[in-house]
């Protein structure tokens, strides 16, 4: 699975609306609305890096309200969380 993150900036005024739209796009399995610079972080997940162009170029980035993105692909993921749960099946804290 390839994981990409995506730093969306929005129409100011339709930032919920745009969010909703993104998120139901195939390939995106998280968005989030954040502080700073960016007003959206979306998280996609594909199984092929060509399937990236179709989810983020030909999907999300003409989404009416986007205006700018940024795409960071991830190498590897590292998750203390992750490792805690699977560690932890069957026990309680």
């Amino acid at each position: 699975m390839i994981t990409a993150f995506v730093l969306i900036k929005t129409d100011a005024a339709r930032i919920p609306e745009t969010a909703e739209e993104i998120s139901a796009i195939e390939g995106i399995s998280e968005v989030y609305s954040v502080t700073g610079e960016w007003d959206l972080i979306a998280v996609a997940r594909v199984h092929r890096h060509e399937d990236l162009a179709d989810v983020i170029a030909d999907r999300l980035s003409k989404v009416q309200a986007v205006v700018h993105t940024m795409t960071h692909i991830a190498f590897r993921a590292y998750s203390q969380h992750d490792l805690d749960a699977a560690f932890s099946l069957g026990f309680e804290q």
